[in-house]
Order: C-alpha cells, then structure tokens, then sequence
C-alpha cells in the first residue's frame, strides 16, 4: 500500500517533528525543506527517508541541536567555519551566505566548513548560489563506501559535488553527482522498497557484484567511471576534509548511525559573474549553450534534450500537483516519529483529492 501526500503537508510534518526535538524553528524548516525538495526533484534517497536518520543523531547528542557556526579563519575572500557538530544543512546554508557575500566583495570566494554532518543533496544550496548571481561549486566528504581501486575494504566515500550556474531563461543549470556507479541513498531507498538494484551498482562484503541492496550496504558501492571515479571522490577528499581541517578518509561517519561525530567537511567555491563579465551578456551565452544542446538530434527513443538540471525541474512541477507518493518502510519509520513527538502524521491523498 502506497501513500501518497502532498508536499506542503509533508514539509509542514517533518518541520514540526524536527522542532519537536529542539531544534530551532528556523533551522527545522530548512532541514524539512531540503528533505520535501530532494523528494520534489524525483530523488527520493536524500528524501523523508533521512529524516529518522538526523533526529536519531540529534537526539543521541551526535548532532547539536542547535547549530553555531563559528569563523575561525577570515582571510577575506577565504574563510573557514567550524559548524561545532551542527546540522549540516544549517552550517551549509550559512556557508552559502557567507559565499556570495564574499564573492561579491572580492570576485571569488571559497569557505572551507569543518566539523559538520550530511548536508542532503548538494544541489539545493549551488541552486542558491546560482540564483544569487553566482557560478558556485560544492564539494563533500563522506563515511567510506567504496573500496580504493583494487581493494575490498571501503576507505573512501562517495564524496559527492555539485557545480550550478544561472541559465538565463532556462533558470538554473546544476550537476549534483556522487562519485559512485550510484548514490548510497538509492541503495537505502531500494532497500526501503524491497527491490533489487541494478547490476554493476554495488558488491557484497567479499567483494561478490550484487543486486541484493542489504547486502550491498554491507559491502561497497562501485565507483563511477572504474578508477575514474576512485580518483576524483580521493581528491574531494583532500579538498572537503583534509584541507578545511576536518575528518576524512575512514574517520568521517554518516548519518546511518546514530551516535559519533560525523566530522564531514564542505568546500565552496563561489564566482562573482560580475568579476567576469557582464551578468546579461553571460545569460545570453547561457542560453546559447542550452539551445545549441537542447536543439542535439536525438537518438531512437529519446523524446528530447535535457541540460543538467532540468529533469528535477519538470518532475517537481509535476510532484507539487500529484503529491509524493513514499515507501511503505519511509512511511512506517514517520509514524513511529509521529508518536514520539505527538505530531500527526500528513494525512494521505486520495485519487479523488487530485486535482484536474
């Protein structure tokens, strides 16, 4: 049985039950927001199914409540934040005001943030960036999942990045990838569904290619590319952990557990297009390039075109009308939050509820 619910319920849900764990108003509905985007975008592993994951860690003490970043180093267009064990969404958007402003004063910037947690999907904070007159790139690390290229044991995270850009009428561009064959998330989420995952996506614990997803989370996620992929998610290590003084490498910890300093670090690169050129003049050549690639021939079976970005565009337009239709297990693991806060759960929509 599925349940389908509408997204400004969902974000209503999940701010509240984050609120109800002391964590500030302000910051609970930016967590909710991440969470219900991720979930818009028609990605549904850094969606609802990671809101358990951060209040178990708020509420063990793993996460601090509440978050107070603190700029340790201020050299102008470069600056490091200590997110104290903050949530990573939080301590992420801080980094993104703090980015553009820099940017703003110097051309470029870069803030460097150590001592944070999983920040969700990339993505949404170089959209605001980019929506802000920036071409912004953003760099993570994260708990091992993948083994170096010819070993078994996992050493490196997925490590992921995302580079976003304004697009002029087509709004805005953004790559948000990890450096595996896959996302860890879309593993959790298949796990959640009870589906198998496709091969060449994950190997068990001895190094046996599976499509089992529990078997998989014991094991390693394969990288993207071959040794391609184990080199690039290596180097976002040394630039997200080992440079802003953060943890890297195995020390890192994910949001899967509940207790541990997480010791995630972030990297943001922000570019002043108004350093480089005239703002309007670059969002005609943006719109040069999208058309160019857009008007490609396509290939049999392909209906049309798609610049980075845009497919989570068009599915949110979609999702906002239809609702967002959850996992039994997701859906079994806000229930139990919704008892132990005493908020009620989003009340799910019928097809009659739909709207035309």
């Amino acid at each position: 049985m599925s349940h389908t619910v509408g997204a400004a319920d969902l974000l209503q849900f999940a701010a509240d039950t984050t609120e109800a764990y002391g964590v500030p108003s302000a910051d609970a509905h930016l967590l909710a927001d991440s969470l219900v985007t991720a979930e818009l975008w028609g990605h549904p592993s850094h969606g609802m199914l990671r809101l358990p994951w951060y209040l178990d860690r708020v509420a063990s003490g793993a996460t601090a409540t509440v978050a107070a970043p603190e700029v340790v180093t201020d050299n102008g267009a470069v600056l490091v934040v200590d997110g104290h064990d903050g949530l990573g969404q939080v301590l992420t958007d801080r980094a993104v005001t703090l980015g553009v402003d820099r940017a703003r004063r110097h051309g470029i910037s870069a803030v460097a943030v150590r001592n944070s947690g999983h920040f969700g999907t990339a993505a949404y904070f170089t959209r605001k960036a980019a929506e802000q007159g920036c071409v912004a790139l953003l760099a993570t690390n994260a708990s091992p999942a993948m083994a170096p290229w010819g070993g078994r044991e996992k050493r490196v995270g997925t490590n992921p990045w995302s580079v976003a850009a304004p697009g002029g009428r087509y709004g805005t561009v953004v790559m948000d990838i990890a450096n595996t064959a896959v996302a860890r998330g879309k593993i959790y989420h298949a796990k959640e569904r009870g589906e198998p995952i496709p091969d060449g996506w994950a190997a068990d614990a001895d190094g046996v290619p599976t499509t089992d997803p529990r078997r998989a989370i014991e094991g390693l996620i394969l990288p993207m590319a071959g040794h391609k992929g184990y080199a690039i998610s290596f180097m976002f290590d040394v630039l997200a952990g080992v440079l802003t003084g953060s943890a890297f490498g195995s020390a890192v910890v994910g949001p899967y557990r509940s207790t541990g300093r997480s010791g995630v670090g972030h990297l943001l690169i922000c570019v002043d297009i108004r350093s480089m050129a005239d703002p309007a003049e670059f969002e005609q050549r943006m719109e040069a390039l999208i058309e160019e690639t857009k008007s490609t021939p396509t290939a049999p079976g392909t209906a049309e075109i798609f610049v980075p970005g845009e497919p989570e565009i068009r599915t949110a337009e979609r999702l906002r009308t239809e609702g967002i239709t959850l996992a039994d297990d997701t859906w079994d693991s806000l229930a139990r939050i919704a008892d132990a806060t005493a908020v009620s759960l989003p009340i799910p929509i019928t097809p009659q509820e739909l709207p035309a």
